[in-house]
């Protein structure tokens, strides 16, 4: 989850005004993260329903696993957009001044680490997909097909919100006016293992299995001109993630047991940019299949000119479809491996 900064805890409200909420102005330091936010919602919501709308199209064309988990992925990013960026930061910092109904608080808190639960382990899954495509080949034409593929992302978003409802009674880390409980320091070691520790492991397994196949197999000759920027794409999309939520995660760990974000105004700040730089995440995968994909750029411009006024031809695609029988690899899959 995205720490906000207008999530409550039942102890710093329950001595309030018996009201349902107040307003509070915001301070100095909150108004650039709000025009941070709206600035990335406004330009990543859009971004990421054109990659939806063009990944699916490429999904039921294709009839391909890989492209499923891409648009569960996807997927996952706008719920961020929506339930962390919009109805976390935007609403509650902008809109309610800091304050809001505690059932509205508490519920958005839930949903907010189910929604992150789900796009980070749909990317685990991913990245597994691309591990089993390159290394098991075979297995992985028998094993990978939509149907299954679909009934496990699926069952990912399913267990994301059931581990999203323990999350309800998250201590409110902007306003923690006490020393954490033994249940807040449960929660919060739980949400770095799951939500950072864990998945980073398993990149890290992956990507080095997959060096290591590529540089000591025997089709290492014949893909040597292509290893190079094989391994870069795979690793580029897993490190980004590591990199992005790497500053969120440790400040949560300092705040725990070194600081208090109510006291030190540096970690309170820290903790603003931690969250804006993890947010960063929602938007960038767009930019990685058009960079890699000849395949995705095509659809993402069938689907531009289809909805666009002004195309000639009515948005046709061409007479293939648009469709470039390469596949997609925003993994960094090798070309020989089919998706």
């Amino acid at each position: 989850m995205i720490l906000l900064p207008n999530s409550t805890d039942g102890a710093r409200v329950s001595n309030a005004e018996p009201r349902e909420w107040e307003q509070q102005p915001l301070c100095g330091e909150e108004i650039v993260p709000v025009i941070y936010y709206s600035v990335l919602l406004g330009l990543g919501l859009p971004v990421n329903i054109l990659t939806a709308v063009a990944l699916s199209r490429l999904a039921v064309r294709t009839k391909k696993s890989s492209y499923w988990y891409l648009l569960a992925l996807t997927a996952s990013d706008i719920l961020t957009q929506v339930i962390i960026i919009f109805m976390g930061f935007i609403l509650q910092m902008a809109i309610l001044a800091r304050e809001g109904p505690h059932a509205f608080i508490h519920t958005v808190n839930v949903l907010q680490f189910a929604t992150n639960h789900a796009s980070i382990w749909v990317t685990v899954l991913l990245t597994a997909d691309r591990y089993v495509a390159l290394c098991h080949p075979l297995h992985y034409r028998m094993l990978s097909y939509p149907e299954r593929t679909r009934k496990i992302i699926a069952a990912v978003f399913g267990t994301a919100l059931a581990t999203g409802i323990p999350f309800y009674w998250w201590l409110d880390i902007w306003h923690d006016s006490q020393p954490p409980t033994t249940v807040d320091k449960v929660l919060k070691w739980v949400h770095c293992f799951t939500m950072y520790f864990i998945p980073c492991s398993i990149f890290l397994a992956t990507n080095s299995v997959i060096v290591c196949k590529l540089k000591w197999g025997k089709r290492v000759d014949r893909h040597r001109r292509r290893m190079g920027k094989t391994i870069a794409m795979l690793m580029a999309v897993t490190t980004i993630f590591t990199v992005l939520w790497a500053p969120r995660t440790c400040v949560i760990l300092f705040h725990l047991y070194m600081g208090s974000t109510s006291k030190d105004q540096r970690l309170h700040v820290a903790l603003n940019l931690a969250n804006m730089i993890a947010m960063l995440n929602t938007t960038v995968n767009f930019f990685f299949y058009c960079f890699i994909s000849k395949t995705f750029r095509r659809t993402a411009g069938e689907v531009i000119r289809s909805c666009s006024p002004f195309c000639t031809g009515h948005g046709q695609p061409p007479n293939n479809g648009g469709f470039v029988h390469s596949a997609l690899k925003p993994q960094g899959l090798l070309e020989s491996v089919s998706l």
